[in-house]
């Protein structure tokens, strides 16, 4: 039996690559997007939105999918969906019909107290940072 020799750990490296390109051509574009999302959320050190627990204090990123104005009879809400590649959150501040610079493509960082509301995560009114360039 004999060690492992240079070339040997060569061809290993070059089949991971192999691999790897034919995934990419494989996968669906938005399980690729997914799969770069959950990278760099972890880079953040933040908590994956699908490990998040009701009334945990959490911080998450994600890039925004949707921005939305709720109405209601007193008060305005403005609704975020950011996306972090394993599920979906709503960030909902409260009295606030926009806030500049968040729209659908954004990366976000958001840091509050996550309560499950019909089933969905949410936090009101949470401290944000908008991260340029998807936090490269």
């Amino acid at each position: 039996m004999s060690s492992p020799s240079a070339t040997d750990a060569a061809d290993g490296r070059h089949r991971s690559l192999l691999a790897r390109l034919g995934e990419r051509l494989t996968k669906p574009t938005h399980e690729l997007e997914a799969d770069e999302l959950r990278k760099v959320s972890d880079r953040h050190g933040g908590t994956p939105m699908c490990d998040l627990q009701d009334r945990q204090t959490a911080t998450v990123s994600g890039t925004v999918r949707a921005v939305t104005l709720r109405p209601r009879v007193n008060v305005p809400a403005l609704v975020v969906d950011l996306y972090d590649g394993s599920t979906t959150i709503n960030l909902v501040w409260l009295g606030r019909r926009t806030i500049r610079g968040i729209e659908p493509g954004t990366y976000l960082r958001a840091t509050g107290r996550v309560t499950f509301t019909r089933g969905m995560p949410t936090i009101f009114n949470p401290a944000y940072e908008i991260v340029p360039d998807r936090g490269e």
